[in-house]
């Protein structure tokens, strides 16, 4: 691929096929590459940001494409074409020596990029509440979920999306998160393309991510809650470890899906660590 530039004077790259991806870079110091969860903008790394930038670090973050202010391009809703989006990105971003973090659907795209575009940008990776290594239950697979219940949700999300945000907003965080915090969280989903999070859902649920992530070869940390309701830890976290030679598995007590919210200062500290080691 050739190298990306970022259009003068936006926040804006042009990925292989002509979609507008919109991007940003925080401080300066060692770089961190935060990437988005399923159905969620760059947006919901705020309380990420300002603590790491604070602390000497430059946060590297972009919408995906179907997401947040990206282009909404109506393809290229697989894993290879993000993997190509991220290069896209971290190559008009001068981005070298960097850790990256990659949240809930945003492993898988982490993992395919490592495996596709190589090791040369990236020392470390944080897997945080991992939808890898495969969610779908198989011969031999026999702990992951019906295809059937994977697609009874995308049919449930069709045709309501936002009163099924609405009906799983609970399990997500915690009790004291504010109704502001849940609001806010709300609004930044509903800024996603339905057609774009139907298929990328769809890739989330169906892709064997096993052979690529037993062939990862760089420091590699997985963080994930006990009471992650959305990605069950039994059969995302601790596959995807049990996977990886030496890699760190740090399990949050009583912390659910969206812990990126409800244990800041932890996952911050696990963040800023990852980055000194």
């Amino acid at each position: 691929m050739e190298s990306a530039q970022r259009e003068p004077g936006t926040n804006h790259v042009t990925a292989a096929d002509g979609t507008r991806l919109y991007c940003r870079s925080y401080g300066q110091g060692p770089t961190v590459i935060l990437t988005a969860g399923w159905s969620l903008p760059s947006d919901m790394w705020a309380y990420q940001i300002v603590p790491l930038v604070a602390r000497g670090m430059r946060c590297v973050i972009y919408d995906r494409r179907g997401h947040g202010r990206s282009d909404d391009s109506g393809r290229g809703y697989d894993y290879d074409t993000l993997a190509d989006d991220m290069e896209a990105v971290l190559s008009a971003m001068a981005v070298q020596d960097a850790t990256l973090v990659g949240y809930s659907f945003g492993s898988g795209e982490c993992v395919r990029y490592l495996t596709r575009h190589g090791m040369g940008r990236i020392k470390r990776l944080m897997l945080l509440a991992p939808s890898t290594p495969f969610l779908l239950s198989s011969h031999d697979n026999p702990a992951g979920v019906d295809a059937a219940v994977f697609e009874h949700l995308r049919q449930t999300m069709a045709a309501d999306y936002a009163k099924w945000v609405d009906d799983n907003e609970d399990p997500f965080v915690i009790p004291a998160t504010s109704r502001g915090m849940r609001q806010w969280l709300k609004s930044l989903m509903m800024q996603s393309s339905l057609p774009a999070l139907l298929e990328c859902n769809r890739i989330m649920t169906t892709t064997d991510f096993r052979p690529e992530v037993r062939a990862l070869a760089l420091p590699v940390s997985i963080v994930q809650g006990d009471r992650d309701a959305s990605l069950p830890f039994p059969l995302t976290g601790q596959p995807t470890y049990s996977l990886i030679r030496n890699a760190k598995l740090t399990v949050y007590e009583d912390a659910p899906h969206g812990l990126f919210l409800t244990h800041t200062e932890r996952l911050n500290e696990d963040i800023a660590a990852l980055v000194q080691a």
